[in-house]
């Protein structure tokens, strides 16, 4: 048995163009409208949280590396080239 979770009814202002529009996919798709306004806004959430984590991966890689080691690993990296250079 599924439950249900219960819903919350509320009123909203729209441009009657946008109005036509939705009422005109509601009957396309065969649904309420109240449910065209339900998936349109659970789309917008999920692309709005992807969008969301999407700037925090980038601020994190964005971020300066403040490893120790780095500059060591640069020092040999730049030391090798010069040993192997002209072996290649």
């Amino acid at each position: 048995m599924q439950k249900s979770i219960p819903s919350i009814k509320t009123a909203i202002s729209l441009k009657k163009p946008l109005y036509q529009q939705i009422d005109q996919l509601a009957r396309e798709m065969k649904l309420p409208r109240s449910q065209v306004f339900v998936l349109a806004l659970e789309d917008y959430l999920e692309r709005h949280q992807n969008r969301a984590l999407l700037n925090a991966i980038n601020e994190a890689y964005a971020e300066e590396v403040n490893d120790p080691d780095a500059k060591q690993v640069a020092a040999r990296r730049q030391s090798h080239r010069k040993i192997v250079e002209g072996e290649w």
